[in-house]
Protein backbone atom coordinates (compact mmCIF):
# COMPACT_ATOMS: atom_id res chain seq x y z
CA UNK A 1 0.00 0.00 0.00
CA UNK A 2 1.24 3.67 -0.85
CA UNK A 3 0.76 6.60 1.34
CA UNK A 4 0.12 9.81 -0.05
CA UNK A 5 3.59 11.13 -0.17
CA UNK A 6 4.99 8.17 -2.18
CA UNK A 7 2.25 9.19 -4.65
CA UNK A 8 2.92 12.98 -4.72
CA UNK A 9 6.87 11.57 -4.88
CA UNK A 10 6.17 9.43 -8.15
CA UNK A 11 4.04 12.12 -9.79
CA UNK A 12 7.05 14.64 -9.57
CA UNK A 13 9.64 12.03 -11.18
CA UNK A 14 11.42 13.98 -13.69
CA UNK A 15 10.81 12.69 -17.24
CA UNK A 16 12.94 14.82 -18.95
CA UNK A 17 15.57 17.21 -17.63
CA UNK A 18 17.50 19.56 -19.78
CA UNK A 19 20.22 22.25 -19.44
CA UNK A 20 20.84 24.50 -22.21
CA UNK A 21 23.59 26.97 -22.16
CA UNK A 22 26.16 28.40 -25.55
CA UNK A 23 28.87 26.62 -26.71
CA UNK A 24 31.95 28.03 -26.29
CA UNK A 25 34.84 26.20 -27.70
CA UNK A 26 37.97 28.46 -26.30
CA UNK A 27 38.40 27.46 -23.10
CA UNK A 28 40.33 29.33 -20.50
CA UNK A 29 43.68 27.83 -21.30
CA UNK A 30 42.76 28.14 -25.11
CA UNK A 31 41.71 32.30 -24.33
CA UNK A 32 45.70 32.56 -22.11
CA UNK A 33 47.38 31.10 -24.98
CA UNK A 34 45.60 33.12 -28.09
CA UNK A 35 45.90 36.65 -25.83
CA UNK A 36 50.02 35.69 -25.36
CA UNK A 37 50.37 34.53 -29.30
CA UNK A 38 48.41 37.82 -29.97
CA UNK A 39 50.56 40.00 -27.58
CA UNK A 40 53.71 38.32 -28.74
CA UNK A 41 53.19 39.02 -32.17
CA UNK A 42 51.61 42.35 -31.83
CA UNK A 43 54.54 43.62 -29.63
CA UNK A 44 57.26 41.98 -31.93
CA UNK A 45 55.71 43.61 -34.79
CA UNK A 46 54.97 47.45 -32.95
CA UNK A 47 58.79 47.11 -32.59
CA UNK A 48 59.83 46.45 -35.95
CA UNK A 49 57.97 49.61 -36.80
CA UNK A 50 59.24 51.48 -33.86
CA UNK A 51 62.62 51.12 -35.27
CA UNK A 52 61.66 52.23 -38.79
CA UNK A 53 60.85 55.34 -36.73
CA UNK A 54 56.56 55.01 -36.87
CA UNK A 55 56.84 54.89 -33.47
CA UNK A 56 52.30 55.68 -33.43
CA UNK A 57 52.01 52.10 -34.81
CA UNK A 58 53.68 50.63 -31.70
CA UNK A 59 50.59 51.62 -29.59
CA UNK A 60 47.63 50.69 -32.18
CA UNK A 61 49.28 47.17 -31.83
CA UNK A 62 48.98 47.13 -28.01
CA UNK A 63 45.41 48.71 -28.59
CA UNK A 64 44.81 46.26 -31.01
CA UNK A 65 45.35 43.41 -28.26
CA UNK A 66 43.49 45.17 -25.55
CA UNK A 67 40.20 45.36 -28.21
CA UNK A 68 40.56 41.99 -28.41
CA UNK A 69 40.98 40.75 -24.96
CA UNK A 70 37.91 43.46 -24.38
CA UNK A 71 36.14 41.08 -26.94
CA UNK A 72 36.40 37.99 -25.70
CA UNK A 73 35.65 38.66 -22.06
CA UNK A 74 32.11 39.95 -23.49
CA UNK A 75 32.08 36.10 -24.98
CA UNK A 76 32.24 34.90 -21.92
CA UNK A 77 30.22 36.82 -19.94
CA UNK A 78 27.55 35.77 -22.85
CA UNK A 79 28.16 32.59 -22.10
CA UNK A 80 26.61 32.55 -18.64
CA UNK A 81 23.12 32.62 -19.89
CA UNK A 82 21.30 28.96 -19.78
CA UNK A 83 18.13 27.34 -20.19
CA UNK A 84 16.41 24.85 -18.32
CA UNK A 85 13.89 22.72 -19.39
CA UNK A 86 12.20 20.36 -17.40
CA UNK A 87 9.41 17.65 -17.74
CA UNK A 88 7.21 15.80 -14.66
CA UNK A 89 3.67 13.57 -14.98
CA UNK A 90 2.88 17.06 -14.23
CA UNK A 91 4.03 20.08 -15.55
CA UNK A 92 6.49 21.49 -18.09
CA UNK A 93 9.35 23.89 -16.75
CA UNK A 94 11.28 26.43 -18.69
CA UNK A 95 13.23 28.44 -16.69
CA UNK A 96 15.94 30.89 -18.64
CA UNK A 97 18.42 33.11 -17.23
CA UNK A 98 20.21 35.47 -19.06
CA UNK A 99 23.86 36.54 -19.46
CA UNK A 100 22.81 39.30 -16.44
CA UNK A 101 21.41 36.89 -14.30
CA UNK A 102 18.05 37.82 -14.95
CA UNK A 103 15.21 35.10 -14.87
CA UNK A 104 12.03 33.99 -16.64
CA UNK A 105 10.31 31.22 -15.86
CA UNK A 106 7.33 29.62 -17.47
CA UNK A 107 5.06 26.07 -16.79
CA UNK A 108 2.65 24.18 -18.82
CA UNK A 109 0.43 21.30 -18.42
CA UNK A 110 2.01 18.70 -20.63
CA UNK A 111 -0.97 17.77 -21.78
CA UNK A 112 -1.84 20.54 -23.24
CA UNK A 113 1.46 21.66 -24.78
CA UNK A 114 2.56 21.07 -28.35
CA UNK A 115 5.91 21.50 -30.08
CA UNK A 116 6.10 23.12 -32.77
CA UNK A 117 9.13 24.31 -35.52
CA UNK A 118 10.53 25.91 -38.31
CA UNK A 119 12.38 24.28 -40.72
CA UNK A 120 14.53 25.58 -43.44
CA UNK A 121 15.32 22.66 -46.26
CA UNK A 122 19.17 23.44 -46.43
CA UNK A 123 19.50 24.49 -42.77
CA UNK A 124 17.76 21.96 -40.50
CA UNK A 125 15.86 23.21 -37.95
CA UNK A 126 15.83 26.80 -37.41
CA UNK A 127 13.70 27.41 -34.49
CA UNK A 128 11.61 25.10 -31.62
CA UNK A 129 8.62 26.80 -30.17
CA UNK A 130 6.16 25.17 -27.30
CA UNK A 131 2.43 26.43 -27.81
CA UNK A 132 0.12 26.40 -25.16
CA UNK A 133 -3.42 28.14 -24.90
CA UNK A 134 -2.13 30.81 -26.73
CA UNK A 135 1.36 31.45 -25.33
CA UNK A 136 4.37 30.63 -27.63
CA UNK A 137 7.55 30.28 -26.40
CA UNK A 138 10.99 29.91 -27.98
CA UNK A 139 13.42 27.76 -27.09
CA UNK A 140 16.73 25.88 -27.77
CA UNK A 141 18.13 28.50 -28.78
CA UNK A 142 21.42 28.05 -28.23
CA UNK A 143 21.42 24.48 -29.97
CA UNK A 144 22.72 24.15 -33.53
CA UNK A 145 20.41 22.33 -36.23
CA UNK A 146 21.82 18.76 -35.34
CA UNK A 147 21.49 18.95 -31.91
CA UNK A 148 17.60 21.03 -32.40
CA UNK A 149 16.46 17.46 -33.97
CA UNK A 150 18.35 15.46 -31.30
CA UNK A 151 16.44 18.11 -28.48
CA UNK A 152 13.17 17.61 -30.44
CA UNK A 153 13.05 14.15 -30.49
CA UNK A 154 13.82 13.90 -26.72
CA UNK A 155 11.50 16.33 -25.90
CA UNK A 156 8.63 14.79 -28.10
CA UNK A 157 9.39 11.56 -26.46
CA UNK A 158 8.82 12.77 -22.46
CA UNK A 159 5.53 14.56 -23.71
CA UNK A 160 4.83 11.12 -24.84
CA UNK A 161 5.38 9.84 -21.63
CA UNK A 162 3.85 12.49 -20.17
CA UNK A 163 0.58 12.20 -21.97
CA UNK A 164 0.70 8.60 -21.03
CA UNK A 165 1.07 9.09 -17.70
CA UNK A 166 2.36 7.23 -14.98
CA UNK A 167 2.60 2.97 -15.69
CA UNK A 168 2.70 0.72 -13.13
CA UNK A 169 5.39 -1.95 -13.18
CA UNK A 170 5.25 -4.25 -9.94
CA UNK A 171 8.82 -5.72 -11.13
CA UNK A 172 10.94 -2.96 -10.21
Amino acid sequence: MSTGNEIERDSEQQIFSALLTPHRSLNRTGFLAVMLFLSVVSFVTGLVFLMMGAWPVFGFFGLDVLVIWWAFRVNFRTARAREEITVTPTELRVRRVSHRGQVAEWTFNPLWVRLDMEVDEDFGIEHLYLISRGHQIRIARFLGPEEKTSFYKGLVEALNAAKRGPTYNPIS
